[in-house]
C-alpha cells in the first residue's frame, strides 16, 4: 500500500471501528489505525468482534501487540486475510499492561527480538510490516542507540518507521504523563531520514496544526495525528484541502453529521450501545459557537437520535429550542 502524508494514531479504548467510519465521512486520504489488538487476543479470542471493519475504512492498519515471532506472524496471515493493508508492531506504548506482556516501549530494549518479529511476518505474508516506536526508553538516551534499533530492524525488511518524538519512561510516568512530560526530541526523527534516506519515516508527538504537518512533511514522509483529532475531528476536513488539496471536501459539520446519525440508526438496530458510538463526536464542534452545548446534549445518561435531530434544527435555526435539555 502507499503510506499516507497523514495518518491518525492507533489510540486505545477509542480508534474503534465506529470511530475510524466517523473518520472516514470527514477524511478519504488519512491513513486510519486500529486500536492495538494483541496476539493473543486474535489467536484466541472473537476475531469478528476484534477485527472486523466497515467497508470504506481502507487504507486501514492493524496494529498489534506481541512479541513471539510466531504468533505474531500468524496474525499477520489473518491480518492480510481479513482484508487490512498493513500491519504495525506497537513498540511504543508505555502502558503498565504492555510492559507485563512484554511489547509495547519495553521492546525497544530488545531490537533484535523485534527484528524476528518483522523477519517472521514478512515471510509469512504479502502486505507492508511497519513498526511505531519512540526514540527511546529509561536509559536510553544517545541517538546512536535509536539509529542503530532501526538499522537492525531496517535490515530484516522493514521499510517504514513511525516515530513518537519523545522518551517513554517505563518506570515513575504513567501512561498518560508520557504523552506529555518527556521533551520532543523532532531533530532526532529528522535525522534518521537523513541517515537512512531509502526508509519510510513518519512523525508522531505534539503535532496540533496544519501548519505543523506542512513543515514536519519537509522533512520527513509522514506526520501521524492523535490526541489533536481526538479533541477536534474536524481538523481532518482542514487536512483534506490544505494538505491533501482535495477540492472535492466542502463538508460542514451538520452533513457529516447526518451521515453518521444514518450509521448510528443502522448501527443500533444490531444492538451495539448509542454512546458507544456518540461519544466519537463529542469534538465534532470544537472551537464552534455552541460547541459546550453540544458537549452537553451528548453527556446525558440517556443518548438518543431525536436530541442529534433537535441539535441539526437548532443548527438549522437558531431560535429553535433543544427540546432534550
Amino acid at each position: 500500500m502507499n503510506h499516507s502524508l497523514v495518518s491518525v494514531a492507533p489510540m486505545m479504548d477509542w480508534t474503534d471501528k465506529h470511530c475510524r467510519y466517523f473518520y472516514r465521512l470527514i477524511s478519504k486520504n488519512v491513513q486510519l489505525y486500529s486500536e492495538m489488538i494483541t496476539t493473543k487476543a486474535i489467536l484466541r479470542g472473537d476475531k469478528n468482534r476484534l477485527l472486523d471493519f466497515n467497508d470504506g475504512e481502507n487504507p486501514l492498519v492493524l496494529q498489534l501487540g506481541g512479541s513471539d515471532p510466531k504468533e505474531m506472524a500468524e496474525c499477520a496471515i489473518i491480518a492480510e486475510d481479513w482484508g487490512y493493508e498493513e500491519v504495525n508492531i506497537n513498540v511504543g506504548c508505555p502502558s503498565d499492561r504492555v510492559l507485563s506482556g512484554s511489547f509495547g516501549a519495553c521492546l525497544m530494549k530488545e531490537p533484535k527480538l523485534v527484528a524476528e518479529c518483522v523477519e517472521a511476518m514478512i515471510e509469512r505474508c504479502g502486505i507492508p510490516i511497519t513498526v511505531k516506536h519512540r526514540i527511546g526508553i529509561d536509559d536510553m538516551e544517545s541517538y546512536d542507540q535509536l539509529s542503530d534499533f532501526v538499522s537492525l530492524i531496517s535490515q530484516k525488511g522493514c521499510q517504514h518507521f513511525i516515530v513518537h518524538a519523545r522518551k517513554a519512561w517505563l518506570t515513575g510516568l504513567s501512561p498518560k504523563e508520557n504523552r506529555t512530560i518527556p521533551p520532543l526530541n523532532y531533530p532526532w526523527v529528522y535525522k534518521l531520514k537523513k541517515d537512512f534516506p531509502k526508509l519510510k519515516f513518519t512523525i508522531n508527538g505534539g503535532i496540533e496544526t496544519c501548519q505543523d504537518i506542512a513543515g514536519h512533511l519537509d522533512q520527513v514522509d509522514g506526520v501521524m495525528l492523535g490526541r489533536s483529532i481526538y479533541h477536534n475531528p474536524f481538523l481532518l476536513e482542514q487536512i483534506e484541502v490544505e494538505i491533501f488539496k482535495s477540492k472535492e471536501s466542502t463538508l460542514d459539520r451538520e452533513h457529516i453529521l447526518r451521515q453518521y446519525m444514518s450509521y448510528i440508526s443502522e448501527q443500533s438496530k444490531l444492538g451495539v450501545p448509542i454512546r458507544s458510538m456518540s461519544r466519537h463526536i463529542l469534538g465534532l464542534y470544537h472551537g464552534e459557537a455552541n460547541a459546550k452545548l453540544f458537549r452537553r446534549l451528548l453527556s446525558g445518561k440517556v443518548v438518543e437520535l431525536d436530541q442529534l435531530n433537535d441539535w441539526l434544527d437548532f443548527k438549522k435555526n437558531s431560535s429553535t429550542e433543544i427540546k432534550s435539555f
